[in-house]
Parts: C-alpha cells; sequence; structure tokens
C-alpha cells in the first residue's frame, strides 16, 4: 500500500508554499486502504493524524515518503509529527525534524495562529475555508454574528472583507484570546471586533444589543458535553434568527454531524423561521468530498425577509 498514490501531488504544488491544505482526506471514506489517516500541511509542518493505530515501521516508512515527496515539489518540511486520534488525549510524537509547536500557517491571503502538541484541534478547521471565502467576499461595510467562533477564523474573513463591525461568541476565553491575536497579525482595526465569552443559550440579550445583524454565522459543534447537543439546541439558534437579522439579512448555517443530514437542517428552517428562504449550498474545498456527502460537512446560505 502507497498512500502518497492518493494525494494529489499536483495539486498541492499549485498552491503557494505558505497556504495551509489537506493533502489526504482520508475520513472521506474514499481510500479504503488509508480511511483512517488525514494528512495536513501547516508549512513547514507535516501533520498526519490517525484514527486508528498504525505498526510503526509502516508510519516511518510514510514520513519517509512525505519527506521524499516535499522535497521534490519544492516545499521546505522542517518537521512531520503523528497525532494519535486513536489514544486518550490525542497525544502527538515527532516522526521527523523540528518539534515544531507553534507557527503561522496562511489562508485566502490571512495569517492564522497554529498550535500543535496540546490539543485536540489546532486552531483551524480547513474545511470550512469555501465559508471563509464567501464571507470574505460579501462582508463590505456588514455587521457580522460569529457563533461558536472557536479562534475567530470566520471573523477575521469578515474583517478582510470591509465589514464594519463583528461580535464573536465562544464559551472558551482561550479560544477568543487566539482569535484576538490572529486579527493583530492580519492588521486588522481591532475596534471593529468584539468577543463575549458566554454561553450562547443563556445570553441571547448580550448578543441582541449589538443587533440586528446583516450576517449571522452558525457553526456549532457537533457535541460539546454539557453545552451543546445539536438535535436539542440547533432549532433555538434558527428559532432566534428573526430576532437577530435585519430584514434581507443573510445567515450561513453549517452542520458538521455525520449523524445528521441537510435533511434535519433544512426541515428546522421551515419549522422554526420560515420567513427563511434557502438560497444555496456552500460545499467544502473538493478535498473534502466525503464518498457520503451527507456524513460531511453542510451549509447552508440563507436569506431572511420579514412578512
Amino acid at each position: 500500500m502507497n498512500i502518497l498514490e492518493n494525494i494529489n501531488w499536483q495539486d498541492v504544488a499549485s498552491h503557494p508554499e505558505k497556504e495551509m491544505q489537506r493533502l489526504l482526506h482520508g475520513r472521506g471514506f474514499r481510500f479504503a486502504e488509508c480511511n483512517h489517516i488525514n494528512i495536513d500541511w501547516l508549512s513547514p509542518v507535516i501533520l498526519i493524524i490517525l484514527y486508528k493505530e498504525v505498526a510503526e515501521q509502516d508510519l516511518q516508512r510514510l514520513s519517509e515518503q512525505l519527506l521524499d515527496k516535499m522535497t521534490e515539489i519544492g516545499f521546505s518540511l522542517k518537521s512531520i509529527q503523528a497525532q494519535f486520534r486513536c489514544r486518550d488525549f490525542a497525544p502527538t510524537e515527532i516522526l521527523y525534524g523540528e518539534p515544531i509547536t507553534d507557527l503561522i500557517a496562511v489562508e485566502n491571503g490571512l495569517n492564522y495562529k497554529i498550535n500543535l502538541g496540546s490539543k485536540q484541534n489546532y486552531g483551524i478547521f480547513l474545511d470550512m475555508k469555501n465559508g471563509r471565502k464567501w464571507l470574505q467576499s460579501n462582508s463590505r461595510n456588514k455587521s457580522v454574528l460569529n457563533l461558536f467562533s472557536y479562534t475567530c477564523a470566520f471573523s477575521n474573513a469578515a474583517i478582510a472583507g470591509g465589514a464594519e463591525l463583528v461580535i464573536n461568541l465562544d464559551m472558551s476565553k482561550a479560544a477568543l484570546a487566539v482569535g484576538r491575536d490572529n486579527h493583530r497579525l492580519n492588521g486588522h482595526d481591532l475596534s471593529k471586533v468584539k468577543y463575549l465569552a458566554h454561553d450562547l443559550f443563556k445570553s441571547w440579550g448580550k448578543v441582541k444589543r449589538f443587533g440586528p445583524y446583516d450576517i449571522v454565522i452558525a457553526d456549532p459543534p457537533s457535541l460539546q458535553k454539557g453545552s451543546v447537543n445539536i438535535k436539542r439546541d440547533y432549532p433555538k439558534i434558527i428559532r432566534r434568527l428573526p430576532d437577530l437579522l435585519t430584514n434581507n439579512g443573510q445567515a450561513l448555517l453549517c452542520l458538521n454531524s455525520p449523524d445528521l443530514d441537510l435533511t434535519f437542517l433544512k426541515e428546522i428552517i421551515a419549522q422554526e423561521c420560515p420567513q427563511a428562504t434557502i438560497i444555496r449550498q456552500i460545499d467544502p474545498p473538493e478535498m473534502f468530498i466525503n464518498i457520503e456527502p451527507e456524513r460531511g460537512l453542510k451549509c447552508l446560505l440563507v436569506q431572511f425577509t420579514r412578512a
């Protein structure tokens, strides 16, 4: 088995070296022999993400092959790391080179802080790239509410696109602090960005105070113990759209649960906010297409119109 045969190296090399990208999306289940592996390029690091154990010699062979291939296409590779999602606390092991933990990666011309080795997620979700690109192209002079903002990647895209105001809400103060650093990295006007470290479902009043908004982004975690349960809580979010959006305002509604399909999202939009019209679906980058699309990332762009 040669996992590298499933990577489109011509496409990889067509991107700028600093642009972060997924090299292999094994979790899309298109390649039976490697559906337990994702591989990300976070210049100058390759991160191999493992969802089941791999023999040490096979992992080392994969590392050597990746080093040869990246050298061949002319990318400067300084570290290859493996993150074991199949183990408790998702530990990381250095397979080659330097123990790099902190770096700055680029997406759509914007800089983002990346942290490896300390948390399961390293700071940005690459499958949402097209959603951020849409926002960057449609946020000029708009006010934006970014729910479940994590490290504020959507916020950075909005300000880069000319947004007048972005409100970021997330329960994690640490994630919001990284988001603030990301805005600083990109030289943004920090007076246009606010951060609310709150539980959304206990803070509707605080959120409404800065509204109504031209754009609402809702990208909730699939299941976050003690805070979010998609089946229970997504209807609550959709129900609040009339309170949050301006007339003809838009919402990007994202669903990343493998167990819930687009029909679930469409049905709760129809039930909880019939004034919202689905404009289109925003698909993830081609690399992230799942053999069963309903199990991957799903994003619907809707427009709200008052009666």
